[in-house]
């Protein structure tokens, strides 16, 4: 019964086993697999809807009802009716990076007031693109982001991302940090930003934010980390007596494998409110994972059966170019059977797709039961980072995205 418990870890009210069949949002993912074919990504509104809810109350609880927004990062997954979804929801706006993700939001309901943009490495287009949309919230990463929007927008307010030179992430996976001991390309270090002051100050720009965003994925065994970054990040707000805001980016993650202790979000709240709350400061979050990637199934067909030497492969008809992260950041998504008797035990498989690469591996020893009868397969927490990070490779680029209302 250990295993079962272990292997079943990721069961909640609206996804789970019913009289021995997965469903998710109310939904036979069986069904689902039929009708919609694989592979095929379906997303819970409800699920989407629930998470921002939860991170709204937190906040409120956390920091005494203190000023605060949710930017909702686009990059995790730009499916349109999600977005859609999200501005008739009326609890966030967009975090983008680019300038076709702003032009993407807008086409889907949000003004640029509801948009917090991020710099990184921008092009003189890409500049003379963003400028033209009054009310964007322009947060510059570098001192070339400063002096280039102060010239297209002197006078107008923006934020400056820093860079700490510390990080979190899930598991201190270095691959999830933008800051720490090493030197990133993210934001502006305490060397340079003296002149970043000076460079705002030349084109009149208001500095009514800082922005900092670190690492992703973490959740509650990584909060003391969290507020050690946090701290190295006072040193910046006090050059800046007259802030108004302070963006702490996004990086909230969910729990990939059973031993994953979700993030307590009471704690995170506090770490929150005795560094910004006590400052006067408003707050933005730029959540994409805890938003979305819970609430999105990978549903994919299985394509063969197979015992080589000692392991056991279930081959599924999608790669790790249809959802890189398993393969580029080592984040595992669990496989899940779409049927099982809990009276019958698991064995271990790997589960491979049909990617002509040795990484192409979705998951190992995974516990699943029989699946000699079985058709499908789900991959959890596909989400956020998936669909959106989807390649071509081997010309096996082929998925649809459904929301389930």
């Amino acid at each position: 019964m250990g295993a079962v418990a272990r292997a079943d870890w990721w069961q909640r009210a609206d996804l789970g086993y019913r009289q021995g069949h997965l469903h998710f949002a109310g939904r036979s993912v069986a069904d689902l697999a039929r009708q919609f074919g694989t592979p095929s990504f379906v997303y819970s509104a409800e699920r989407v809807r629930a998470n921002l809810i939860r991170l709204h109350q937190a906040l409120s609880e956390g920091t005494g009802r203190q000023d605060h927004r949710l930017y909702y990062a686009i990059k995790a997954n730009r499916f349109a009716p999600l977005l859609t979804l999200l501005k008739q929801s009326g609890l966030c706006g967009i975090d983008a990076c680019s300038p076709a993700e702003v032009s993407h939001a807008l086409g889907c309901g949000f003004t640029a007031e509801d948009v917090s943009f991020t710099a990184g490495s921008l092009s003189r287009d890409d500049f003379d693109s963003l400028a033209r949309y009054r009310g964007l919230h322009f947060n510059a990463d570098s001192l070339h982001a400063i002096a280039e929007w102060g010239k297209r927008r002197p006078g107008s307010e923006i934020g400056i991302r820093i860079n700490p030179a510390a990080g979190v992430s899930r598991a201190s996976n270095q691959l999830l940090q933008y800051a720490g001991a090493q030197t990133t390309k993210f934001g502006v270090y305490r060397e340079q930003f003296a002149e970043a002051l000076s460079l705002a100050a030349e084109y009149q720009l208001q500095v009514s934010r800082i922005h900092f965003h670190t690492g992703c994925g973490y959740l509650s065994d990584q909060l003391p980390v969290w507020r050690e970054v946090i701290d190295k990040c006072h040193w910046f707000l006090d050059r800046l007596p007259e802030l108004k805001r302070v963006n702490i980016g996004g990086g909230l993650g969910v729990p990939h494998i059973a031993s994953d202790a979700p993030l307590d979000l009471g704690e995170w709240s506090r770490i929150i409110a005795d560094n910004f709350t006590a400052r006067g400061l408003a707050v933005d979050v730029e959540p994409g994972d805890y938003l979305v990637k819970d609430a999105g199934l990978l549903v994919l067909g299985i394509t063969f059966r197979e015992k080589k030497r000692d392991i056991f492969f279930l081959g599924v008809d999608g790669g790790f170019n249809l959802a890189p992260e398993p393969a580029y950041y080592h984040l595992p998504f669990q496989p899940v059977a779409l049927s099982r008797d809990e009276s019958l035990p698991l064995s271990p498989m790997h589960v491979a797709g049909n990617i002509n690469e040795a990484l192409d591996v979705w998951y190992e020893d995974a516990l699943l039961p029989d699946m000699s009868r079985e058709e499908y397969l789900a991959l959890l927490n596909a989400g956020a980072y998936s669909a959106a990070m989807a390649s071509n490779h081997c010309m096996r680029g082929r998925f649809q995205e459904f929301i389930l209302l």
